[in-house]
């Protein structure tokens, strides 16, 4: 009878950022392959997470016993091993992260001090285009929004509500003068 456990097989992408990881930061991932972007640098996390390959919330990642082990590693040293002890004990739930990508601000503006930090987006989007329309002091009316990225009205008022709203936690206001366009704003 063959009692031998198995470590779930590794992908040749966690392969590599577990291996860059260990060889070049001390356990932490901090690298990804240059082709591995967005949404599939979230997969790779989540696939090694989900094998218990690594551990950690916010965004800081480092790799366990599992992932020494399964690229046949040696563990770090007893000290090293006391913190990731330590830090396995602290990380009682899954990161949000870890479930599904959201650019959402971290820190509230109050709590912080200051403003809140800007969700990332692409520089050259239309996406980036309109939220820069509606940061000007005059704000962007819909049709002027609709020319500037060649979308239908209903896409705007779409993305205010989706995009803009509910995944980059925007707050858009707006307001209308009498005998004009209602003017769009991000307060």
């Amino acid at each position: 009878m063959n009692t031998k456990t198995s470590t779930p097989a590794l992908n040749a992408t966690q392969t590599a950022v577990l291996t860059h990881a260990i060889d070049h930061a001390q356990g932490k991932v901090e690298w990804f392959p240059e082709n591995i972007k967005g949404g599939a640098r979230q997969k790779v996390i989540e696939g090694l997470f989900k094998r218990a390959m690594i551990i950690g919330n916010d965004g800081q990642w480092h790799v366990t016993a599992e992932g020494y082990d399964a690229l046949g590693r040696p563990r770090p040293g007893k000290r090293a091993a006391a913190k990731q002890a330590q830090a396995d004990a602290t990380a009682t739930k899954v990161p949000k992260g870890a479930r599904k990508a959201k650019a959402v601000p971290k820190e509230d503006a109050a709590a912080s001090g200051g403003e809140a930090p800007m969700p990332r987006t692409r520089e050259n989007s239309k996406q980036a285009q309109v939220v820069a329309m509606l940061k000007r002091p005059e704000g962007a009316t819909i049709a002027q929004i609709c020319e500037a990225t060649g979308w239908q009205s209903h896409t705007v008022r779409g993305t205010f509500a989706g995009a803009f709203k509910k995944k980059l936690g925007l707050t858009i206001t707006s307001d209308k003068a009498e005998g004009s366009e209602r003017v769009y704003r991000i307060a």
